[in-house]
C-alpha cells in the first residue's frame, strides 16, 4: 500500500513537469502607439513641479473611450482634472485624441531659468506667490506663463513672464 501511494505521489509530481515541455513560439509584433504623445512634448518642462508632471502624463494617458460620459453622437468631450496644486481642463476628440487643455498650478515652483531671471531684473525682490498657466493646442503648440507676485519689504508687484523667464 505505501508502494502503491509513493508511486501515485511521484507520478502526480512528475507529470506536470512533462507536461511543461513545448516548443518555442513566436510570438506576433506589438505596436504601441502614444495618442497623445504630441501634448507630452509640447507641455514638458524638466524643472516643472513632480505633481505637475504627473498630472500631465494622467492627462495623455486618459483614455475618453472608456470613460462614463463617452458616447459616439458627441465630436469633443470636456474633462477636468484636480490636484491640490491646480487643475487641467482638457478637450479630447471622440478618437481620444487631445485636442486642446487649460492648466493653472498655485505655488507649484518655479524653474531655475525662471527664478534667476526675474532675480536678475528685481534684485532685492523675493517671489511670494506664483501661478504657472499653460495653454495647449493641438495645431498651435503650448505657451507657458507664469505669474508671479514680488515682495520687497512692503511694496507688491505683480509680473508676468514666459517660460524662460523674459518678462512680459
Amino acid at each position: 500500500m505505501k508502494k502503491a501511494l509513493l508511486i501515485f505521489f511521484l507520478l502526480g509530481i512528475m507529470a506536470p513537469t512533462f507536461a511543461q515541455i513545448t516548443e518555442p513560439e513566436e510570438l506576433k509584433e506589438v505596436n504601441l502607439v502614444a495618442v497623445n504623445y504630441k501634448y507630452l512634448d509640447a507641455v514638458t518642462n524638466e524643472q516643472v513641479a513632480i505633481p505637475v508632471r504627473k498630472l500631465e502624463e494622467h492627462v495623455a494617458a486618459y483614455d475618453i473611450k472608456s470613460s462614463e460620459i463617452y458616447h459616439d453622437d458627441y465630436d469633443t468631450y470636456e474633462v477636468s482634472f484636480f490636484i491640490p496644486e491646480g487643475s487641467v481642463l482638457a478637450a479630447y476628440d471622440r478618437d481620444g485624441k487631445l485636442i486642446r487643455t487649460i492648466e493653472r498650478y498655485k505655488n507649484a515652483g518655479i524653474p531655475d531659468v525662471v527664478r534667476k531671471n526675474v532675480m536678475k531684473q528685481y534684485p532685492n525682490w523675493t517671489i511670494s506667490k506664483d501661478v504657472y498657466l499653460v495653454n495647449y493646442h493641438d495645431e498651435r503648440g503650448s505657451d507657458k506663463r507664469y505669474k508671479l507676485r514680488l515682495e520687497n519689504g512692503k511694496e507688491v508687484i505683480r509680473i508676468k513672464t514666459d517660460e524662460k523667464g523674459n518678462i512680459i
